[in-house]
């Protein structure tokens, strides 16, 4: 049985859900961001337990069909770009849809229709965090850090970047510099 939690985005939450589950004196086969594979059915009275003791923690666990698809687009994107460390040999629309088993164009109006963002925004959204955060850990160059990411080109996240925040990424790099600089100095 898959049990569907909205709002898992990181490991933290991953150890979140494990940690309720024990409590709860469940037992689970996987917990991965968005789903828990449980090994049995569950009482309607341990969902409930489990559903209030996910909510205290800021997690959320789901019943609706259409809402578990959106998190599960989401959960596979925020896998995709902060996680896994061999980009996908496909475009994104082929790659979700052979992650998740439904039409690309299916999820795309849906997930437009349900949060007010493209499919499209919610990436581009989640590659220019990443690419704040590997620029801070300033262990990758620009080209290499593009090429992590599936672009184009330097140019091409170059571009995309300073639409999103303003910013060229030489400059927000100036920017963490400065700043470690003045707490430095205090």
């Amino acid at each position: 049985m898959k049990l569907y939690i909205k709002y898992m985005v990181s490991i933290r939450c991953i150890m979140v859900v494990k940690a309720e589950l024990e409590k709860l004196g469940m037992k689970y086969l996987v917990v991965n961001f968005g789903e828990v594979e449980m090994e049995d059915s569950i009482p309607v009275d341990k969902r409930e337990q489990l559903k209030d003791a996910l909510l205290k923690s800021g997690l959320e666990l789901m019943d609706d069909k259409k809402a578990i698809l959106i998190e599960k687009i989401k959960s596979v994107i925020i896998e995709m770009v902060h996680y896994d460390d061999e980009k996908p040999k496909t475009n994104f629309s082929d790659y979700l849809t052979k992650k998740l088993s439904y039409d690309y164009t299916y999820m795309a109006n849906l997930f437009s229709e349900v949060t007010g963002i493209t499919i499209e925004y919610f990436i581009i959204a989640h590659k220019i965090e990443r690419v704040k955060e590997l620029l801070i850990y300033d262990e990758l160059n620009l080209t290499q850090i593009s090429y992590k990411l599936n672009y184009s080109s330097v140019a091409h996240l170059s571009t995309q970047f300073k639409k999103a925040t303003g910013l060229t990424p030489s400059f927000f790099k100036q920017l963490k510099r400065k700043r470690q600089d003045t707490i430095h100095n205090v």
